[in-house]
């Protein structure tokens, strides 16, 4: 059976969305019409007040069920939802095993080859201030509660750079001014998190396409670049900046 995933999911697209949404979509519209037919139910009446009489959360669950059933699968960002439903969720490298062979590998990243200092591109993404020198550190990952609690015992270790998922600026939000600076997988510079490591003056990339870094690494973020503005996303318009592996 084929995997349909959810996956790259642009925001300001037009349209319903990947094809996980699509199926959702058609199958709360098909239980929906169900439900008119046996009530006697109006379209009025069910929006203005019946809607949550008549559309359970038992319905909810079944047409969840009939989705992965056809062979839809969640792609996660987050690790929490993926630990509690794995069989909801397609396999995610790493998840479950070695945190530190963990690594996003998104497929627009731009990745190079290492330069003549040792420094390899491994990604781009969306500035959220520019700041006056690029921020350098080690590479840790923050993808579950587990992640976060054992940084409040522990303590986040100096120039950690965190790599987190779409969910992150509420999830990191006890740690968050002990990070050097942040790359998100997701958002944008508006997203919440956006805000957060802007009135906190950390070094933040939004929306970052990355690949092959693992906890560790160490990262160059090019937060000297260009902040990207509403009007960029607005129109489309390419404002990327690069993050870099340091091999040497």
């Amino acid at each position: 059976m084929s995997i349909k995933l959810y996956q790259d999911v642009n925001k300001y697209d037009e349209g319903e969305g990947p094809p996980i949404v699509d199926a959702f979509h058609s199958a709360i519209k098909e239980r929906i019409r169900a439900l008119l037919r046996e009530s006697g139910c109006s379209w009025s009446e069910f929006v203005f007040g019946k809607s949550y009489e008549l559309l359970t959360a038992e319905d909810m669950k079944k047409i969840d069920a009939q989705v992965l059933a056809s062979g839809y699968r969640y792609q996660g960002f987050a690790m929490i939802s993926v630990q509690e439903r794995p069989d909801a969720y397609a396999p995610i490298e790493g998840a479950g095993g070695n945190p530190d062979e963990f690594s996003f590998n998104h497929p627009e990243a731009v990745v190079s080859s290492p330069d003549a200092s040792g420094k390899r591109q491994c990604g781009q993404g969306d500035n959220v201030v520019e700041h006056p020198k690029n921020v350098v550190g080690t590479a840790r990952y923050f993808r579950s509660i587990q992640d976060v609690a054992s940084a409040l015992t522990a303590g986040v270790p100096a120039s950690t750079i965190a790599i987190i998922d779409d969910c992150g600026g509420t999830l990191t939000a006890p740690i968050l001014e002990q990070f050097e600076g942040v790359i998100c997988a997701g958002g944008t510079v508006r997203s919440h998190l956006g805000i957060l490591t802007r009135e906190y003056g950390i070094p933040c990339v939004m929306n970052a396409k990355i690949s092959d870094i693992r906890n560790g690494d160490r990262v160059e973020v090019e937060v000297s670049g260009q902040a990207k503005t509403t009007e960029a996303y607005q129109k489309g318009k390419e404002m990327s900046v690069r993050v870099w592996k340091l091999t040497r």
